[in-house]
């Protein structure tokens, strides 16, 4: 029973998004900006979850960034304050 429990369940614990946060009131300008996203360890996915008081448009420079395993590069085209959930 227990391995059958854990054949189910274990896929949907180690989802990469159950081991996320919300990093809150990020300024973005337009341009180049580098966030810490506070994981501790390679960023795997990031995305836009409120945007105020205009809407974002961004892009990730990830392919790029140096230091993957601290901080997040988004490339603007507004200037926005958003709410990120990285993971």
């Amino acid at each position: 029973m227990q391995s059958a429990w854990a054949k189910t369940l274990d896929p949907i614990v180690n989802l990469p998004t159950n081991h996320g946060i919300i990093l809150k009131n990020i300024n973005l300008a337009i341009g180049i900006n580098t966030i810490n996203h506070l994981l501790g360890r390679k960023l795997q996915g990031w995305f836009i979850v409120r945007q105020r008081p205009n809407a974002a448009s961004v892009s990730d420079l990830q392919d790029v960034n140096n230091t993957p395993e601290l901080t997040l590069v988004l490339n603007s085209f507004s200037v926005s304050t958003v709410d990120i959930f990285v993971f």
